[in-house]
């Protein structure tokens, strides 16, 4: 999508601190964080939320979540971690581009953080 944020770091048209990339996502430290760590992944592909996801975009999914795993053990987040996908206005997303919070280094609380896009 030509006016979308993440579809230009994922293409590196706007800097980013990459922590891991394939030919299918891209996952890099989000600017503004709300934990120690704070990694975004996001698919390669345009997908606006994972609302509009589909049984075509199973294996992709898949893939995402097996990275996921990867980078947190490539960060030794060992103490545990919190992953989070926000759908819709309502849900506090703010980019409309699907993305994964990747949030660790703090205990996480049962509330949800308003800043989280």
């Amino acid at each position: 999508m030509e006016d979308c944020l993440f579809c230009k770091i994922a293409e590196g048209k706007i800097p980013s601190t990459k922590v891991y990339e394939d030919e299918l996502c891209y996952a890099f430290l989000d600017i503004n964080p709300l934990a120690p760590t704070h990694i975004l992944v996001i698919p390669r592909r345009h997908i606006d939320s994972c609302a509009v996801l589909t049984q075509a975009d199973e294996a992709l999914i898949g893939h995402i979540f097996t990275v996921i795993a990867e980078i947190a053990r490539q960060q030794h987040l060992d103490n545990g971690f919190r992953v989070v996908s926000n759908a819709g206005e309502e849900a506090g997303q703010t980019v409309k581009h699907l993305h994964f919070h990747i949030l660790a280094g703090r205990p996480m609380t049962a509330k949800m953080n308003d800043r989280m896009a």
